[in-house]
């Protein structure tokens, strides 16, 4: 079986069907006729001798073997794009499509005040911030890369450790007033505190309350009625004096320096919650992810910078 022209436009419009989700949104992508499209998805699978997709009248999905192929044409499309464009304009530039996942909440605190600058700085990129609780599977939801909070587990993907942010047991002063301030970790498990559960995205259950003192952590089976998913309703309902949350430092420190919340137990809050950036393995990072990759980093520097400049 050789490699030619033909087999190399299938392959670009198997990755068009992929990232606009339909035959009809590669058409209009590519400019082709949606039967255009159908035959030469079909020729590519007569070349192959597999069935790429499972396609149905509502909707239309990769196989196992439609996976697997658009997982490693991904990066390799995406290198000849570049090393063309390179040679057309006669030097890297920062252009095109950029898709990235990343966490809702520090997309809106952090991220997102930050974004003018960076696309006043690159006029011919088109960027789509896509704000999701979960990882998923960025490659085949056709993600360049991923910006998460949380422990990134083992895969193919390259994970940048960006920084490090510490992990605080706050009540609003209301709270406190009705309940008392807890001198120690273990006074959360009594019954006469109530505490705001969070849902961790990667097991559906609420994080474990740990509490950290150098090397020594402390886990608490802390009770309350609510769980939540947002970080915004965490805040809220902590500054309403419902109940005690732990939450991360970065978003809260406007609401300890006005008082609206304060910090419990805090020589038990040497636990740190990191931010990582995540992109598929590859030799070369195309131009338009290493300048957002580099903003990022520039951004969570300044902010920590800020943050040490306050303590």
């Amino acid at each position: 079986m050789g490699f030619d022209e033909r087999m190399l436009n299938g392959m670009s419009v198997l990755t068009a069907i992929v990232d606009g989700g339909s035959f009809a949104a590669a058409g209009e992508s590519l400019d082709m006729s949606q039967s255009g499209v159908s035959r030469a998805v079909a020729r590519l699978e007569s070349r192959l001798g597999v069935r790429l997709f499972d396609r149905t009248t509502r909707s239309v999905s990769l196989t196992d073997e439609g996976r697997r192929l658009y997982e490693r044409i991904v990066p390799l499309l995406a290198g000849l794009e570049e090393a063309a464009g390179d040679v057309a304009e006669g030097a890297a530039a920062v252009r095109g499509r950029l898709r990235v996942s990343v966490d809702p909440y520090f997309s809106r605190l952090i991220l997102g005040p930050q974004l003018g600058a960076f696309l006043a700085a690159h006029p011919q990129l088109q960027l789509e911030l896509l704000t999701r609780d979960r990882l998923g599977d960025i490659v085949a939801d056709g993600f360049d890369m991923a910006v998460r909070f949380h422990e990134p587990v083992a895969s193919s993907l390259v994970a940048r450790h960006l920084l490090a942010t510490r992990i605080l047991t706050v009540a609003a002063p209301s709270y406190l007033r009705r309940h008392g301030t807890p001198a120690t970790p273990k006074e959360l498990e009594t019954g006469d505190h109530v505490c705001i559960q969070y849902r961790d995205p990667l097991t559906g259950r609420p994080f474990d309350w740990e509490f950290h003192r150098g090397r020594r952590i402390t886990t608490v089976a802390t009770r309350g009625q609510l769980t939540v998913n947002d970080v915004g309703t965490q805040h809220s309902v902590c500054l309403a004096g419902h109940g005690i949350a732990q939450v991360m430092a970065w978003g809260v420190e406007p609401f300890l320096r006005s008082g609206k919340l304060v910090q419990i137990l805090p020589e038990w809050a040497d636990e740190r919650f990191s931010l990582y950036a995540l992109y598929p393995s590859r030799h070369h990072l195309p131009m338009k992810c290493r300048a957002f990759l580099d903003f990022v980093v520039g951004v969570v520097e300044r902010m920590d910078d800020a943050a040490q400049a306050g303590n």
